[in-house]
């Protein structure tokens, strides 16, 4: 039985202690609940807090904002408005002109009805008035008809010829009038249209100084130079600016063109192609650039070599080649180089005679148609040119001006200028300086005078200095003043239609009259 009881005591010991244990964790669970309660609730108030000063803040920046808006809306609808305004009153402002402009308009419209009525009145006044004036007109004419004894067609008759006299007359006198007004201003533009069409351009070249015959040894070379299709003388064409020419003429073909130089580099390098054999573009483009170098020395070489000649020094290399490259400049067939040292000795000699310098006179005479050399792309009488040149490369101011006033661009303002255009003159113009025969100079001459005698009123003409001048006598009695000056550009402008000649020839009509008394 202690068993039991020991079982029964430690059974309501376990059982105490299990009610203590449970009871100490029921107090101390409804403690947390109190607490976590307690906890709730506060939170729930910060929360509650929170959201309300949130809501406050809210509340505040939707004020400001709405405001903003409502502030920036019054002054978008304030600034609509003004313009509205604005707009308004320009309206106004636009009816009120158009109103007076209307006004104005009725006005004149009334004022043009009124002037049209007044112009209608007065042409119909006008025209009953030149009725009347044709009536008057008519009866006079009839009155005076009677009265003179001759009808209206015969009266016609007399002062038509009365007035074609008069108005020849007056005509004469009036082109004498222009004439001379305008030899003042006009005289360097009318030489320097002449001097370029004649002195420089020199087109009138004879067939030895435009092509050139190449012997090709065989005519199957001529084959070879034409090439496939023709591309190997296309290319020499554009390589040289020449012109072949194969024609039949047997085993030779023709080089054309108005460049000396170009056409002796395609002579010249033609030759050297015969010669090596190889002939084709590559081959024509290497031989050509290599003639022109060698040929641009040669200019330098025969420069110089003609400085020595004539004994000058001293001269800037861009001069020296302008003077080399008168060797393949002519005019005329008169070769330009040539000329130029004829006409520096021919000035060196006159200026020594005259006391003057020697060698500007020889220097001069060598320059003054260094103009010639320059590229005829460039617009000017060569004399100018050539002045313009020696100017350029500090030329003596002497030999400038001799140099563009040789054919009196400019005027001379040294006795070495007249010496240079003696010179050039002599040199030029004598028989047989450009390649002219005896016969036909004096035909050329013969046929000069002709010309001029074929006009009424000459008694006599004379050609001198070499063809340069011809000088008409004509009869006081048939022409007056007016007239003969008249008649010297009648007979210039005929010289120029009928004859062919270098420079220009001066047209001198002479008019006196002369009474002769004998005292006994």
């Amino acid at each position: 039985m202690e068993p039991y009881i020991l079982i029964l005591i430690g059974a309501l010991i376990g059982g105490g202690s299990f009610f203590m244990g449970w009871s100490l964790n029921a107090r101390s669970g409804q403690n947390k609940i109190m607490d976590a309660q307690e906890r709730a609730k506060k939170i729930i108030e910060e929360a509650e807090k929170e959201a309300t000063t949130a809501k406050r803040e809210k509340l505040l920046e939707v004020k400001d904002e709405w405001y903003q808006k409502k502030k920036e809306f019054e002054s978008d609808t304030q600034s609509k408005r003004s313009k509205l305004q604005a707009y308004e009153k320009q309206l106004s402002n636009r009816e009120e002109n158009l109103e007076k402009k209307l006004d104005l308009l009725t006005k004149k419209d009334s004022t043009l009805q009124t002037a049209g009525k007044e112009i209608a009145d007065r042409q119909k006044r006008l025209i009953e008035q030149e009725k009347e004036l044709e009536r008057l007109v008519e009866e006079e004419n009839l009155r005076l008809e009677k009265m003179a004894g001759i009808n209206r067609e015969e009266a016609k008759k007399y002062l038509y010829q009365n007035l074609i006299e008069t108005v020849k007359s007056e005509a004469t006198q009036t082109l004498k009038d222009i004439r001379d007004t305008t030899k003042l201003t006009a005289k360097k533009e009318a030489q320097k249209t002449i001097v370029q069409a004649i002195q420089r351009s020199a087109v009138d070249f004879t067939l030895e100084t435009t092509v050139s015959v190449l012997n090709v040894g065989t005519d199957e070379m001529k084959g070879r130079i034409i090439g496939r299709e023709g591309r190997n003388i296309r290319a020499f064409e554009a390589a040289t600016g020449i012109d072949v020419i194969v024609d039949d003429t047997p085993e030779a073909v023709i080089l054309s063109g108005f460049d000396p130089f170009r056409r002796e580099v395609a002579r010249v390098s033609l030759e050297r192609l015969i010669a090596d054999g190889r002939i084709h573009p590559a081959r024509i483009e290497e031989v050509v650039e290599k003639v022109k170098k060698e040929l641009e020395e040669e200019v330098v070489h025969t420069g110089e070599n003609t400085l020595l000649e004539i004994g000058l020094h001293g001269a800037h290399p861009e001069i020296i080649k302008h003077i080399g490259r008168m060797k393949y400049r002519s005019s005329y067939g008169q070769n330009l180089l040539e000329h130029s040292i004829e006409v520096a000795y021919l000035t060196g000699i006159m200026a020594s005679e005259l006391g003057l310098d020697p060698v500007l006179g020889k220097r001069a005479g060598l320059l003054h148609d260094i103009g010639k050399t320059i590229d005829k792309s460039v617009e000017g009488p060569h004399a100018l040119l050539g002045y313009e040149l020696c100017k350029k490369f500090n030329e003596h101011a002497i030999v400038c001006n001799a140099v563009g006033s040789h054919h009196e661009d400019i005027p001379m303002e040294h006795p070495i200028s007249a010496l240079v255009q003696a010179a050039d003159s002599i040199s030029g113009a004598r028989p047989g300086a450009r390649r002219e025969s005896v016969e036909e100079y004096i035909k050329r001459l013969e046929k000069l005078e002709n010309i001029a005698k074929s006009f009424n009123g000459v008694i006599n003409t004379y050609a001198i200095q070499a063809g340069r001048e011809v000088r008409v006598i004509v009869s006081h009695e048939k022409l007056d003043d007016a007239a003969a000056d008249q008649l010297s550009h009648d007979i210039a402008n005929k010289i120029e239609q009928e004859m062919e000649y270098p420079g220009q020839i001066k047209v001198v009509v002479v008019r006196e009259f002369r009474s002769v008394s004998i005292a006994k």
